[in-house]
């Protein structure tokens, strides 16, 4: 296993610990949790890139890991009524219909090629963003932090739903091919 994929997996293994902490309502541990899980996610593709260590392995692991933060994240904030709800079932459905289809390519083309587009790209920054904005309020309750979130909610939220029909066309198109 290379620096990449190990840095993926321990990126991986934060995630019941957030969980744990926000559940506690340590708020500060949590955000430092979070925090360390993002930068890993810079860190493992700048290193698999930079290096040239990119591995099929890590192709799979890396946007998997993405999906279960931020699958648990707004899960947890929107359950615990810190985030809005439709916020949280439009992240998750997007996560759902992209796991979702690309098992369904996998298994009428037996094969699948992960190919992420700009729009996802941009789309799970402002997701990261926003949970980071969330924690850093929750934690330290800074007033200008709040201001943001109704211009972070929005544009999180649409950039969502466009990446979500973005990777949907990508996929009907992939099943032409």
């Amino acid at each position: 296993m290379n620096l990449p994929n190990a840095i993926t997996i321990i990126r991986i293994l934060l995630i019941p610990l957030f969980l744990y902490k926000i559940i506690q309502g340590e708020m500060i541990f949590a955000t430092a949790v979070y925090l360390t899980a993002a930068i890993t996610d810079g860190l493992d593709g700048f290193i698999a890139r930079f290096w040239n260590l990119q591995t099929k392995l890590g192709t799979f692991l890396d946007p998997m890991a993405d999906k279960l933060l931020i699958t648990t994240s707004f899960l947890t904030l929107s359950v615990l009524k810190i985030i809005p709800l439709w916020l949280a079932l439009a992240v998750i459905s997007r996560d759902f219909i992209i796991v979702g289809g690309s098992l369904l390519v996998y298994l009428m083309k037996d094969e699948l090629t992960i190919r992420p587009q700009p729009i996802g790209k941009v789309t799970t920054f402002f997701q990261f963003s926003y949970i980071l904005m969330v924690l850093i309020q929750s934690a330290y309750d800074i007033s200008f932090v709040s201001n943001l979130y109704v211009p972070m909610i929005m544009s999180t939220g649409f950039l969502t739903i466009i990446s979500g029909f973005v990777y949907i066309f990508d996929g009907l198109k992939a099943l032409e091919d």
